[in-house]
């Protein structure tokens, strides 16, 4: 037996004590990242007691930051993001430079660099992909509207990072630290050539894109499927785990591109394969397991006395990520003519960082660009800012809730003359009589309205996404934007003279609402509602809301007749 088990003392304290403190968080009703953080802190250097390789944590923590950017590319879309671009793309970047402007003014009050101001800046601006897809799943709104837009502005804001990272060694010597090259070896200040540098970092970086893009999306899919038709699970869990791992070290070795950019390209890649989702589940037990590793290795490296020695710049600090960064988010939101309760899920959803700001702020260390205390206020801040969140979250409840009955005060946040929140005058007036109204123009919608159009039945569409709304009405369709659940959106549907509501939207939280306005303008209206549990089923037989479709009720209704159909033929044929 070995004497020298660092190693296995480092996963096994780490795993045994995130355990601990990540279910004492639960119960806590924190998320469990901050139990991680804490465990960290416990294992950590600064705490007296047991205290783990911070060396070997700190490699643990790169296979992490692998296996995260590797899940995110595997789930990125650029399908989804397109969808929301003109709300996340222009909202995300806007957002990111407001808060890593007050970050830099932060920082140069304290009389720090440029360099490690716009680092600061830049850590205290990106929030937790990680916390936000926990909290949008934990509300049941991942899928609705608002959950979009969140994910695809979060999503925006990891590859403005991604970008970052590549960006930031070739660009520290000139912002007052130390320039590395794309394997982390020193460049002296006399050889630093700026523009040379940018120009062959960006050359490498655009050639691991292409090298990944057109051979990539065609090889490693394809490797993919070999090993799956072996049928061995262990084999297929290995490649998964290979591609991601090999192709983010092959990245930094030959292309001098970090890990995290070489792992997300291999999980986009993969994501072109048939068999994405199961690899997604099939690495997502390790994922998580090494997830928890690197919020560990981060927890270690938090100096406690932080708050001790610095609580107002902590305080400043916390105040930027939870409020500035909100109020920011919020204030962008509606002067891009979305509603303030689209406004109030984004800011909410922003008010944290997480794991970009970690490294983030270890490569600024690395480069001697920011101070050691500007890293334990980022992990201090995320900490306190990861176990807000939730109550932020609960804080949007009553707003929203307020913001309803004050119909006046929400209708002055909107912009106003929104062309797409009224049907042109120049709908024929034939079709808004009889017609059927149909709130949201996702997957199940989209094929209402073609099957409505096929017939020839006039109808108008309610959706909440305003890109949506505009490409409807270029392709003749009448629609209007904005959420039903307001009175003013189905009153411009023309509710009061249509012979159905279809109610297609996955989000169920304001079907009430809209069936109580629809019944109010015209009592004798039918509605045909969607939902997914049996519980929200229940609730709405109860309520008399009409002609009710569960998606899983449905699927098997129609799959068991299409058995029982083939059975019956089966048996025709013998006889």
């Amino acid at each position: 037996m070995p004497h020298n088990i660092s190693l296995i003392t480092t996963i096994a304290a780490a795993l045994g004590a995130g355990l601990l403190f990540g279910y004492l968080a639960t119960r806590l009703r924190l998320p469990a990242l901050v139990g991680y953080l804490a465990a960290g802190i416990i294992i950590g250097p600064a705490t007296p007691g047991f205290v783990a390789d911070t060396a070997l944590a700190g490699q643990l923590a790169e296979i992490g930051v692998m296996l995260m950017m590797f899940g995110v590319g595997l789930h990125f879309s650029l399908d989804d993001l397109w969808a929301v671009r003109k709300v996340a793309l222009p909202g995300a970047v806007l957002q990111i430079a407001v808060a890593t402007a007050l970050g830099m003014v932060l920082a140069h009050y304290w009389g720090w660099t440029i360099g490690g101001g716009l680092v600061f800046g830049l850590a205290l601006s990106v929030a937790s992909t990680v916390v936000l897809l926990r909290a949008l799943e934990e509300r049941g709104i991942l899928d609705s509207f608002n959950g979009r837009i969140a994910v695809g502005w979060l999503v925006v804001e990891d590859l403005v990072t991604v970008l970052v990272l590549v960006l930031l060694p070739a660009l520290a010597g000139s912002l007052g630290g130390i320039a590395v090259d794309g394997h982390g070896a020193p460049i002296a200040p006399e050889d630093v050539n700026l523009w040379k540098t940018l120009a062959i970092t960006l050359g490498q970086v655009g050639a691991f894109i292409v090298l990944m893009l057109v051979v990539g999306r065609k090889l490693f899919p394809w490797m993919l499927w070999q090993v799956a038709r072996t049928g061995s699970r262990e084999l297929f869990t290995l490649c998964v785990i290979a591609a991601a791992v090999g192709i983010a070290y092959a990245s930094t070795h030959y292309f001098g591109v970090s890990f995290a950019l070489g792992s997300f390209f291999a999980g986009m890649v993969l994501r072109e394969s048939e068999l994405a989702h199961r690899a997604a589940e099939e690495s997502l037990p390790l994922r998580d397991a090494f997830a928890v590793l690197f919020f560990v290795s981060v927890g270690m490296l938090f100096e406690p006395s932080i708050l001790v020695e610095q609580p107002l710049k902590l305080l400043a600090v916390v105040a930027i990520i939870v409020i500035g960064k909100s109020v920011a988010a919020f204030l962008l939101v509606l002067v891009l003519r979305y509603p303030a309760k689209t406004a109030l899920m984004v800011s909410a959803s922003l008010a944290q960082i997480g794991e970009f700001s970690f490294i983030l702020a270890a490569l600024g260390l690395s480069l001697k660009l920011m101070p050691v205390e500007g890293q334990s206020l980022i992990l201090a801040g995320a900490i306190i800012s990861i176990a807000l969140n939730p109550v932020v979250f609960r804080v949007t409840k009553p707003l929203e809730r307020w913001l309803g009955k004050n119909t006046a005060l929400a209708a002055k946040f909107e912009r106003p003359a929104d062309p797409l929140a009224e049907l042109p005058i120049s709908v024929p007036h034939e079709h808004l009589r009889g017609q059927v109204v149909l709130v949201g123009y996702g997957r199940v919608g989209r094929r209402i309205a073609a099957a409505l159009k096929e017939k020839g039945i006039p109808f108008v569409v309610a959706e909440q996404n305003r890109e949506v709304v505009d490409q409807l009405r270029r392709d003749g369709i009448n629609a209007v934007a904005g959420n039903a659940g307001e009175p003013a959106v189905l009153i411009q549907a023309h509710i009061a003279h249509a012979a159905m509501l279809v109610i297609a939207t996955p989000d169920t939280f304001h079907v009430r609402a809209m069936i109580e306005t629809a019944r109010a303008l015209n009592p004798n209206i039918k509605t045909v509602v969607r939902t997914h549990s049996d519980e929200e089923a229940e609730l709405l037989r109860n309520e008399r809301a009409g002609e009710i479709f569960m998606g899983e009720q449905e699927l098997a209704k129609g799959m068991t007749a299409y058995v029982l159909s083939g059975l019956a033929q089966k048996q025709d044929k013998h006889h």
